[in-house]
Order: structure tokens, then sequence, then C-alpha cells
């Protein structure tokens, strides 16, 4: 596989993603997404919805607010619970998350149940090091709340304390009976959302894998209570199903399933779908049985009856709730990843491609003619038909052969070429990126043609 280091370079000198704040030194993990790599996260997250939403009876959409009362987070035990065990070198002052310390030190150790107080001894214990000056000196480890603090007001001594949401999840909880009234939904249902969230929390450095400001893609699937494993299963095959769908190899695909004493108090169940990043298989997708946690603690907090009558028993009860949740972020280093390639031809020249499925590639098709002077026009006009219905680019300098070049390194699925045989016969070249193989086919037959091949 590829390494972190020449997708980081890939990503910047193609115009997939950019550090942030560059020009002025840059902001410590913020990424900006280039052309490209803005196409690729709307592609994403336009699959997902269609997968997920579109073609599902059971679920519809929503898209709620980064701003929440307070209220809410105290209902949902984010303002008491939401920390990272931190911990510092004494000697050169860089943080850490304990926990991360001690399962880089042995990956066989689950702390995520341990107190603050077992994590600092076993550092102690096992003279864990800074990773940064190869020290074994930490200080005593400390909850740090990892949602960010903001104002709404406009004096701000006069303003009132907000969090932005680290969740995209407790706005659908909050909505729930809208939705359900407004729908006329039936239980089992989902509500299907695609939004920022933000977590202050100490970040690995790995690259895009986890970064204080994201997009989530998540759903919150309500069922009835004792139905729940049942549905848990449904979803965690579904989204493993998408992802080899959409190209990504299933042998660097792996079900983590959590252990009973691992799971989060909330859980009767969880699983993540794991990917084999350079550093090893990591976590790309969250797969929670929640209960009804949410719902009840916020009819507890708010007084508000959030129980479901069912219309055909007349029963009532909280939803229990199945959410699979994913960082586009990451699906895009992955996608990434997976994707990128290098081989060598018959003349020994290196082919750098980018083998990503027909449905995220940034540019399905480019328009390309073949002698700038003579061929010019047609192209123009071409492009101006396809852009209307496919996301498509124009590139005229250099020679043709390195023209398909680059757009092989960007991904472009199809290159389509105006040459000296296009006046007369109305009809292109096609080059398919994979393969690299041509062929004729007619301009009135072209939209038709490329949506076949892209599997529109």
């Amino acid at each position: 596989m590829i390494t972190l280091d020449k997708i980081v370079q890939f990503a910047k000198t193609t115009g997939f993603i950019f550090q942030g704040s560059e020009l002025y030194g840059g902001l410590a993990n913020t990424w900006d997404y280039g052309p490209l790599g803005s196409l690729l996260k709307r592609n994403i997250k336009d699959a997902w919805i269609q997968k997920f939403q579109r073609e599902t009876p059971f679920n519809v959409l929503v898209d709620t607010s980064i701003l929440l009362n307070t209220e809410v987070w105290k209902a949902s035990g984010h303002l008491a619970g939401f920390s990272d065990p931190l911990t510092e070198c004494r000697n050169c002052q860089r943080r850490y998350r304990a926990d991360q310390l001690i399962e880089a030190h042995d990956p066989n150790i689950d702390p995520s149940g341990w107190s603050t107080d077992q994590m600092y001894q076993y550092l102690i214990d096992h003279k864990v090091t800074c990773a940064h000056c190869g020290k074994a000196e930490f200080l005593p480890i400390r909850q740090f709340n990892m949602m960010f603090e903001t104002y709404q007001g406009v004096i701000k001594e006069q303003a009132s304390q907000i969090y932005l949401r680290p969740e995209t999840a407790q706005g659908i909880f909050l909505q729930f009976k809208n939705i359900q009234r407004t729908t006329r939904k039936k239980v089992p249902f989902g509500v299907c959302q695609v939004g920022k969230a933000f977590r202050n929390e100490i970040t690995p450095g790995n690259f895009i894998f986890r970064t204080r400001e994201f997009e989530q893609m998540e759903l919150e699937f309500f069922v009835k209570p004792g139905t729940e494993l049942e549905w848990f299963s449904y979803w965690k095959q579904f989204c493993m199903d998408w992802l080899i769908n959409l190209g990504l190899k299933p042998e660097q695909l792996e079900f983590d399933d959590h252990k009973p004493e691992a799971l989060s108090h909330y859980s009767n169940a969880t699983t993540d779908i794991r990917f084999k990043f350079p550093w090893g298989f990591d976590e790309l997708w969250g797969i929670a049985s929640r209960t009804d946690y949410d719902l009840k603690a916020h009819q507890t907090h708010s007084q508000e009856n959030l129980e479901y009558l069912d219309p055909d028993t007349n029963e009532r009860y909280l939803p229990y709730v199945v959410e699979p949740s994913v960082g586009v972020e990451r699906l895009v280093l992955a996608f990434l990843l997976n994707a990128y390639d290098e081989e060598t031809l018959e003349n020994e020249d290196i082919r750098q491609v980018l083998r990503l499925h027909p449905k995220l590639a940034p540019y399905k098709v480019a328009v390309l003619p073949l002698v700038k002077k003579h061929h010019q026009e047609q192209a123009l006009a071409l492009f101006e038909t396809l852009s209307l219905n496919f996301d498509a680019t124009y590139d005229e300098s250099q020679s043709i052969g390195k023209r398909y070049r680059r757009q092989d390194a960007i991904g472009t699925y199809l290159c389509v070429t105006v040459d000296h045989d296009t006046e007369e016969t109305q009809s292109v070249t096609v080059r398919h990126r994979d393969t690299m193989e041509q062929e004729r086919v007619l301009i009135k037959d072209l939209p038709a043609y490329i949506k076949k091949q892209i599997h529109y």
C-alpha cells in the first residue's frame, strides 16, 4: 500500500487536499479540500445518501443545527463525560491521550475501561516513552472535555455559553417526534443526516484520519425494543457491502466486534468496520445499538413525552436505536489509499492512476482537443453539452499523451478526444482510464454511453 507521506504529497500536488491556513504557516490539524477533493467529498456524500436514504423506504433526510441549547448536552451526558484522558510529557510538554499511549505500547491491551489512576500507573510501571523526545516522564492524567465552547450574544460578558456539536446525532433525537409526526413513518424507520461536527481532541497527526472539524454521515434507525440486534446485524452488513461495492478491497476491511466489557454504557452491541491504513487496521465506521438511552435521557431531562404510539397495536414505548456513523474525511483517505496505483508500461514508463469507482471520480469525463488550433471550438462545444449532466473538465495544453496521464492520475474515468475525423464522422475517441482502451462513439450517443459506463 502507498505510504501516508506519499498520499499527503499526492493530495497536495494534484489539488485534493491542502494544509489549512498555509499562507500563514498553517493551523495544526486543519485541512482545506481543493477542486478535486471537494468533488470527491461531495460524491461520497451523494453515494451515501443515494444508498442509505433514496433507495430505502425506511429512511428520511434531515439537516439539524450545529448550535444547540446547552441543556441538550447536559441531558446527553456530553458535558459531564465527553472527555479524553490527557497527559503531558514533563520534558518537552507534548500532550497525549493516555489510552493511546498504552495501546501503542501494547496493542493487545484495551484501556477504555480503566480509571485515570490505572492508566498513569501503567505509564510509570512500563516506562512508556514520549514519541517526540524519548523521555519516560509523564505528568498525572487529567480528564479533558472535548467540546468546543463558544458564545451566543452580541456582548461576550452578557452572552450565553454554548457549544459546537461534537456529533450530529442529538439533533435527530430532539426532532424525533416532529419527524415521525410529519412523515407518518411507522417503526422501524430511520433518519439520515450529513453535517459538520467538532471535537477539541488530541489528534495523532495521521493526516485527515482524525481532525477537530469533520463531517459525519449518520443514520439513527428507530426500532421496536427486542428487535434491535436483528437490525444491528442488518445495518452492519449493509455498511460493509456499500464500501465493497464502491471499490474498497475486502482484504483491507474487517469487523471489530466490541467485547461486552468494552461497550459504552448506552450500548448493548457495537462493532467497528476497520480499514487497513498505512499504520495498520483502524476504525473507519462505527455501528452501535444505542438502546433507548438517548430518547430516555431527553425525555427525563425535558419532561416531554417522547414515546412512540404504535398505530396497529396501540402500544407505547421508547424506540431503541441502531446507529451507523462514519466520518467523510476517513472515507476520503481510505478511498484515496485504496485507489492509488502505479503501473509500469511496456516502454518502462510509470503510469500513475487513481482507480476510484466511477461514482466517486471527481471528473467523470475529460474533453480534449487533439490539436488546439484545429479542434478547440468543437471540443469546447462538446464540453458545454456534457457538463450539463456530468462533472466534466477540459484540457488543451501539452501533448495528448501527457493529458491522458494527467487525467489518469486524478481519477478521471473517461477521456473524450475531438480529432481530425470528428467533423466528418460526428464521432469522438473515448479512452478508458483503467484499461487505456479506446473506441469511437457517435457524438449523439455520447451522453447515454457515458451514463452506462459510470453506472448512473
